[in-house]
């Protein structure tokens, strides 16, 4: 009778092991649909890289067909993405490891500070950036 529960516990205790494993494997890396604040619906795909520790993020498509030549008219007027193509553009720079699950310290577009956190098993990111006092964020859904 001892025997299953010895093998019960070694699987608990093998399980936690693992757990901070998994933790720390969790990524921001891949592509991403960024979901519009309205609709819900998936506003365009953004591919998130890695190089040397930091992460950068750069749209790759947007999701409707009338948006496709869009530029970034609202971008800062001094801001060199002023006026440039939506698509190709690079819109998260420089967010470095905090944590497990959380990269910050960089720029995301429009906002003067971000932070990336990896949520749900790595299924969604919390995108959180504030200029001032005031803060905004948005989630993500990973594609792939």
């Amino acid at each position: 009778m001892t025997f299953p529960r010895f093998r019960i516990c070694l699987v608990a205790l093998a399980a936690g092991l693992a757990l901070p494993a998994l933790a720390q494997s969790i990524s921001p890396v891949g592509t991403w649909n960024t979901i519009d604040d309205e609709t819900r619906k998936p506003r365009s795909l953004v591919r998130i890289t890695e190089k040397d520790g930091v992460i950068s993020g750069t749209v790759e498509k947007i999701v409707d067909p009338a948006k496709q030549d869009s530029k970034c008219d609202e971008c800062a007027s001094d801001d060199p993405r002023k006026g440039k193509p939506v698509i190709g553009m690079t819109i998260l720079t420089d967010l470095k490891k905090e944590s497990d699950a959380v990269w910050s310290g960089g720029k995301i577009l429009d906002l003067n500070n971000g932070k990336v956190t990896v949520i749900e098993g790595g299924k969604k990111l919390e995108m959180r950036g504030s200029i001032l006092f005031f803060g905004r964020t948005q989630t993500w859904i990973r594609v792939e």
